[in-house]
């Protein structure tokens, strides 16, 4: 099996999570990134668009790429593992391209991938150094999360959908293992603090303001808030109502801000090599 190492949490989810394969990616996309301005030109018999919205896909540039991309502490990362993570982050930005206008970056795009694809293989290698493990039952846990997050039924239903775009179970189940074992290197390392109720006013107070309401409005006792400049009858819902939504979201910038200081730290030691 191909060496896939890399394929931590933050990828897992990009090539899993959207059941449509990242090997495909440059040749599928939603109905947004197929249809439009290739369609309406044959319906009006002009050329197709390079600008703007409706504006033809860009096509990602992988020639010339070298066998190692890079190697991290000895371990490669070869041309057909990043080519992979590449064209699947390069269709999202080439969608978001034809919204705006903005053409991609192809070359900042090259140097963030490689850097993700970096980080991910240290966060691996860190995880089987500290021997760290993961159970039948926690990766059943996981796919079993996947499969409801996906809308599917059944693990087995989703493990069908992935076979469908070219991934087998045992290589599905591998990544996820992968990645449970990662997820317990940023539990041991990370120290991630329970979010505080200062922290969650906080949060809400700053999200009252964006929208245009009082800070502080909106407790459980005051009823939810309409937020002025918004749309009509747009309200900030109370303080309780959205405490578990708070919670988990400064609870997920604690673990990305200690993921970030593990990496940099294995980055330190490590003996990085890019060839881009």
């Amino acid at each position: 099996m191909p060496n896939k190492a890399w394929m931590t949490s933050a990828a897992l989810i990009v090539c899993l999570l959207g059941v449509a394969s990242c090997d495909d990616s440059a040749d599928q996309g939603d109905d947004q990134s197929t249809t439009g301005s290739g369609d309406a030109a044959a319906e009006t018999g002009g050329p197709p668009a390079t600008e703007g919205p409706g504006a033809a896909m860009a096509e990602p540039d992988v020639a010339d790429l070298p066998e190692v991309v890079a190697e991290v502490n000895g371990e490669e990362i070869s041309r057909e593992d990043f080519v992979t993570t590449y064209e699947g982050q390069f269709e999202q930005m080439a969608m978001q391209a034809q919204m705006t206008g903005q053409p991609v970056d192809q070359d900042l795009l090259k140097e963030q991938t490689v850097e993700s694809m970096i980080s991910s293989t240290l966060l691996v290698q860190e995880s089987d150094k500290r021997e760290l493990t993961a159970s039948d039952e926690e990766v059943d846990t996981i796919l079993e999360e996947l499969a409801t997050g996906n809308g599917l039924g059944s693990t087995e239903e989703f493990l069908a959908a992935l076979q469908e775009q070219g991934l087998s179970e045992d290589d599905v189940r591998t990544e996820v293992e992968t990645q449970v074992k990662v997820d317990k290197l940023i539990a041991e390392d990370g120290n991630v603090q329970e979010p505080t109720e200062e922290e969650l006013r906080e949060l809400y107070d700053t999200v009252a303001e964006q929208q245009g309401a009082a800070p502080g409005s909106g407790d459980a006792d005051a009823g939810a808030t309409s937020a002025p400049g918004g749309p009509p009858g747009s309200q900030l819902p109370p303080f309780e109502e959205v405490r578990q939504e708070l919670a988990e979201q400064v609870r997920a910038e604690k673990e990305s801000t200690a993921v970030q200081a593990l990496i940099e730290t294995l980055r330190a030691e490590a003996d990085v090599t890019v060839n881009l």
